[in-house]
């Protein structure tokens, strides 16, 4: 297998392997050879080719998907004091950006079998802050995020946030190549944000890139992310504080070069993920459940186990890696962790559905390389783990 770890006398199975090939290393030596190293060349083919590929005006390359929602915020005009409505149950990332502004994340419950932001949780929390004028003139943005690979409910949310006339920012991390409806991610807001770290569909190492069809925004974004240069000046000029959140060259070049095999990545995911949801269909383990509208890209392939297992669920992770499985937990339920819970007071029952959610997810390998007999295997030793606890 390829990339497979030896230990103990066999071969691990990695919960995630990168597709990269000698193309990719051939692009990032060019590049490296060149002597150009930095916001060139490589960078603008780079952004063409994801530009192309979602249908948008704009793309700007950064150095992650952090350093992307922290410029969407910044161009936005989010900062001290406002309110960002954002999901429960992601990356702590999402919600550490808006800290950054000077903000304040008011979180929104998850549904149960998406675990991506509940439409009516969020309906209901928009209703009470713009129930007075105090907090409705705080409240900036809305923060989705496209959990594991599949798009949040965006029909729902945008007739949410035109209601009230409040703009989206996609958490679109995850989900390149996915779509709601037929439309891609990160092309439902006014801008979407891109992840390209290795456990993504393709890689730049580290990497992001902010997706927009908004002039403004995207002149505004590109001088943010380069020491605050004016984009379109002829002579290097200053027009506001800016951040240095450059990709590499070397970096672009590899991403022009992964994003040429991202819908076979993808292809290959969806395949591998719909064999574990035939391994999985008598199981007490419940498979990721898919919306008909929805065409995920399973950045991730994460299930949920029974109940009376949850509890053990870091001694099946570890009993798991001992049989050469590497396994993991879903994400994180932000607001319990321990500094949004100190800052703000947050307790469990405050968003009960994330609770049960975060207690029970649980993540097997997903990859292109990973095989049909080591997805069995996968499936034989990880039931046999939850079947001895339940």
């Amino acid at each position: 297998m390829y990339g497979g770890v030896l230990q103990a006398g066999y071969e691990m199975i990695r919960l995630t392997i990168p597709s990269i090939e000698e193309d990719d290393l051939q692009a990032a030596r060019e590049a490296l050879s060149s002597g150009f190293l930095v916001q060139g060349t490589r960078v603008a083919e780079f952004e063409k080719s994801i530009a192309s590929y979602v249908g948008v005006k704009h793309v700007i390359a950064v150095s992650n998907c952090t350093a992307a929602l922290h410029l969407a915020l910044l161009g936005l005009d989010v900062y001290v004091g406002d309110l960002v409505l954002v999901t429960t149950y992601s990356w702590i990332a999402t919600a550490n950006v808006i800290e950054l502004c000077g903000a304040q994340p008011v979180f929104v419950d998850i549904k149960p079998d998406t675990f991506n932001m509940n439409p009516e949780r969020l309906e209901d929390t928009l209703k009470r802050l713009m129930s007075t004028a105090e907090t409705a003139r705080r409240v900036k943005a809305i923060l989705p995020v496209h959990t594991f690979g599949q798009m949040a409910n965006m029909t729902a949310i945008m007739k949410v946030a035109n209601q009230y006339n409040i703009p989206v920012i996609e958490d679109a991390a995850c989900a390149l190549g996915a779509k709601w409806e037929e439309r891609q991610a990160g092309t439902w807001g006014v801008m979407g944000c891109f992840s390209f770290h290795p456990r993504k569909a393709i890689t730049t190492g580290e990497g992001g890139a902010l997706i927009t069809n908004n002039d403004q925004l995207a002149r505004k974004v590109r001088a943010l992310r380069n020491h605050g240069q004016d984009p379109g000046a002829l002579l290097p000029d200053f027009i506001m504080p800016g951040y240095n959140y450059r990709i590499t060259e070397f970096q672009a070049a590899f991403g022009s070069s992964q994003m040429k095999k991202l819908d076979r990545i993808i292809m290959a995911r969806r395949k591998l993920a719909h064999q574990y949801d035939s391994l999985l269909e008598n199981d007490p383990v419940i498979a990721p459940f898919v919306p008909s509208e929805s065409l995920p890209v399973y950045q991730s392939y994460v299930t949920l186990l029974p109940e009376a297992a949850a509890p053990q669920r870091a001694k099946i992770i570890r009993e798991l890696k001992e049989q050469g499985v590497e396994t993991n937990i879903g994400t994180w339920h932000m607001p319990l962790t321990t500094y949004f819970r100190t800052r703000y007071g947050y307790r469990q029952g405050d968003f009960p559905v994330t609770d049960r959610v975060f207690d029970c997810t649980f993540t097997l390998p997903l990859h292109e390389f990973l095989t049909e007999s080591e997805q069995e295997s996968v499936v034989e030793k990880f039931t046999q783990s939850v079947q001895a606890l339940t």
